[in-house]
């Protein structure tokens, strides 16, 4: 078993490697995944990359018995956790009724990425599409805050590089059906 991109130091074990084990060698690559991720949100945000990558982290250390094959397992675990904390800080936002200087910004088309209403209803819509179709909710969370590309979805999924940019293409139209129906309020 390899962690890819060379991250294993030719390492294998038959249990899989902890959270623990493979955080300091993704850390780089997960910050930066968290830079580009909060490029998309207010300037004065107060979720910092580090902070965010920090926070993954913890949730993923808490759970002491997760093991991880390989490093696409252990990005897919964090970008999901990333995506919790995102919807977490969303929901505390709305919550405070903060608001203000918000700058629209888009998820490929989809909604405003830093307006916490928004990123509420897709979280909310993403949960819906995990309920119909769980592999195209997880391609979402490996593209958009997982930050990885169709080759390593289509490694990660076990699916061909054309199967990931067609479901791709569906997951962005279905949410943005789902969010929209959401802003005009049909069911």
């Amino acid at each position: 078993m390899r962690l890819g991109r060379g991250y294993d130091g030719g390492m294998t074990r038959d249990d899989g490697f902890s959270a623990e084990a493979l955080f300091p060698l993704v850390y780089d690559e997960l910050r930066g995944l968290a830079e580009r991720r909060l490029q998309s949100e207010r300037a004065d945000h107060t979720l910092q990359p580090t902070a965010l990558v920090h926070e993954a982290w913890l949730r993923l250390r808490a759970d002491r018995d997760q093991r991880f094959d390989d490093r696409t397992r252990f990005l897919r675990a964090a970008a999901s956790a990333m995506r919790r904390i995102l919807i977490d800080h969303a929901r505390r936002k709305l919550a405070d009724k903060r608001g203000g200087g918000v700058r629209e910004e888009t998820l490929d088309g989809v909604a405003p990425a830093d307006r916490p209403a928004e990123v509420l209803a897709i979280g909310e819509a993403l949960e819906r599409l995990a309920e119909e179709d769980a592999r195209k909710a997880t391609l979402v969370e490996l593209r958009f805050f997982g930050g990885l590309d169709h080759e390593e979805i289509a490694r990660a999924l076990g699916v061909s590089e054309r199967t990931v940019k067609r479901d791709w293409a569906f997951a962005k139209a279905w949410l943005f059906r789902e969010v929209s129906r959401g802003d005009d309020g049909q069911a």
